[in-house]
């Protein structure tokens, strides 16, 4: 089986990165990974903007190539080709590095693979763990959250996922509500651990209903009007604070347990080895992953959650998802769009609605 060495892009949110990845479809190595974070940009806002994350990715990508062939001591003659996150994600972004992308494929003549953001995370523990197909994927970010079977390098069928709001945005929001820090997942996380996570009754939204779909924006909600209800002088106390982001992360790790448990129920069926796989920025959150882990137990699968370094935004499952889909596709030309939208599962219906730009998920 011949040996690649693809130079992969990633700008689809607020990380800027580059990587190389080297090998094969179920062996590969990361030879270099360089992120650069823009949290500090954002911080003021409570949130990502997205014209100043484009001005940032448009700076920083060359810079971020440079590191990650210095890195893996390598130089782009060594480079067998060039893979892009092409979509989903934020416009600015995705444009700046298909942009990028493209300079350095038409300049070097290397073959260009634009790749779905989403299929690089989900092929992530093919990467990290060499899972064989077919595996259970729990995709859960900023952006996205949906079971997935992966069942090859291309083939995605969706169980069930956010109607709404996906747990990342609600970790972010539900932090700004309570005077904790951005990024609200780690600082959540953090508070967390000194709270009381039963002393409020908070929503597990739709857990009355059957299937895998999930529901986050009431949650939110109910945190609001808790919030609300505490405030004295406009000031949150530190109990209430601490109590508030305990329980509020113990109802995000009870609804994504127990829909695991429902994507589990359908998925064991299909293989003697059942694996249950967790990727996304959202799962460097150790109380999810120790959930999850328990679950996988309970039906004798399997639990893989990357290092959290490839858990959150980064270049090498970007290379390492072309490396995978390189056999079944050919590259992309020069005439490679940026998309906004892009799901996995086309067959599935729209979560979030459609526009003229296809499927939002």
């Amino acid at each position: 089986m011949t040996t690649l060495t693809i130079l992969g892009i990633e700008s689809s949110c607020d990380d800027t990165a580059a990587a190389i990845v080297r090998g094969h479809p179920g062996a590969a190595d990361v030879l270099s990974s360089v992120v650069m974070g823009q949290t500090a940009l954002h911080a003021d806002f409570g949130g990502v903007v997205p014209e100043i994350a484009a001005r940032a990715h448009a700076e920083k990508l060359d810079i971020c190539v440079v590191q990650a062939l210095e890195q893996a001591k390598l130089g782009l003659d060594d480079i067998d080709a060039v893979a892009v996150t092409a979509g989903p994600g934020l416009i600015g972004g995705v444009v700046s590095g298909v942009m990028c992308a493209k300079g350095i494929a038409l300049a070097r003549g290397l073959p260009l693979y634009g790749v779905n953001h989403l299929a690089g995370h989900a092929l992530t523990p093919r990467l990290t763990d060499r899972v064989a197909y077919p595996y259970l994927m729990l995709l859960v970010s900023g952006g996205h959250c949906q079971f997935l079977i992966v069942s090859g390098p291309d083939e995605f069928r969706r169980l069930g996922g956010t109607i709404d709001d996906a747990p990342g945005e609600a970790f972010d929001k539900v932090a700004r509500l309570i005077g904790l820090p951005q990024p609200g997942g780690p600082a959540i996380e953090v508070r967390a651990r000194e709270g009381d996570a039963k002393r409020f009754r908070l929503p597990r939204p739709l857990l009355d209903r059957t299937g895998c779909d999930m529901s986050f924006s009431g949650l939110k909600t109910a945190v609001l009007r808790q919030r609300d209800s505490l405030l004295v002088n406009s000031t949150l106390a530190a109990r209430d604070q601490a109590d508030l982001a305990a329980g509020f992360q113990a109802a995000i790790v009870d609804v994504l347990a127990e829909k695991a448990r429902r994507a589990l129920t359908d998925y064991v069926a299909l293989t003697q080895s059942p694996s249950i796989c967790v990727a996304g920025g959202v799962a460097a959150n150790m109380a999810i992953r120790d959930a999850l882990a328990s679950v996988a137990a309970e039906f004798g699968a399997g639990f893989i959650a990357p290092p959290l370094a490839l858990c959150t935004d980064n270049a090498a499952m970007i290379a390492y998802a072309a490396l995978e889909q390189k056999d079944r596709r050919a590259p992309d030309d020069m005439g490679l769009s940026a998309r906004p939208r892009w799901p996995l599962d086309h067959s599935a219906p729209a979560m979030l609605g459609s526009g003229k730009k296809g499927a939002k998920a």
